[in-house]
């Protein structure tokens, strides 16, 4: 007998659950929620039956796919907040979820749509965002965000952000990359020399 708890997963079978997560994501980001489940099994590299004892069902595996993709954004907020210099964790928070918008590429639209009462996703969101509203106060406060910036601002430029089209992940990757550089330009406060 092990001494591990029976909930605990052995490394292969975390390994194989993470593999089934990641194919999962790239997967219903590029080809919507209605790609067979077999198909997400195979981008795995894992059978159908090990697909099904991690997750029964389509919904289980969107749902925990989009947990994690959540976890992510929380992970990439965290980081910005603890950066000592706000500016740059405010920048570094809107470029990586620039970033993983590109990854995502409508996972969340479509996740939201199939499956809205799967999880509370308002609270989480809200959470979220007066995260991201303290670290533009910080960054505010220390001059390098410009004083009229208000929080849909960054929404706008999210919700713009999703406008990038590009056949290739690579293209959108450098679209995204370009279109966060532009816009961190924007929310830059003006250097004292150029202000009116």
């Amino acid at each position: 007998m092990t001494g591990r708890l029976p909930h605990t997963l052995r490394a292969d079978a975390l390994d194989n659950r993470e593999r089934i997560l990641d194919a999962a994501r790239a997967v219903f980001a590029a080809e919507g929620l209605g790609v067979p489940m077999r198909e997400i099994a195979r981008r795995a590299g894992v059978g159908p039956a090990t697909l099904y004892r991690h997750f029964p069902t389509k919904e289980t595996l969107a749902v925990e796919a989009f947990r994690d993709q959540m976890r992510g954004c929380h992970a990439i907020v965290e980081e910005g907040l603890a950066d000592p210099d706000p500016w740059h964790g405010f920048c570094l928070v809107f470029e990586k979820i620039c970033e993983l918008h590109a990854r995502d590429r409508g996972f969340t639209a479509a996740f939201l749509s199939a499956f809205p009462q799967a999880m509370d996703f308002a609270a989480d969101r809200a959470q979220t965002l007066a995260a991201v509203a303290d670290l533009a106060r910080r960054a505010k406060d220390a001059g390098r965000l410009r004083r009229d910036f208000v929080l849909d601002d960054l929404i706008l430029m999210l919700s713009a952000h999703g406008g990038i089209e590009a056949n290739s992940p690579a293209t959108r990757l450098k679209a995204s990359r370009r279109f966060a550089a532009l816009a961190i330009q924007a929310f830059q406060a003006p250097s004292p020399s150029h202000a009116p």
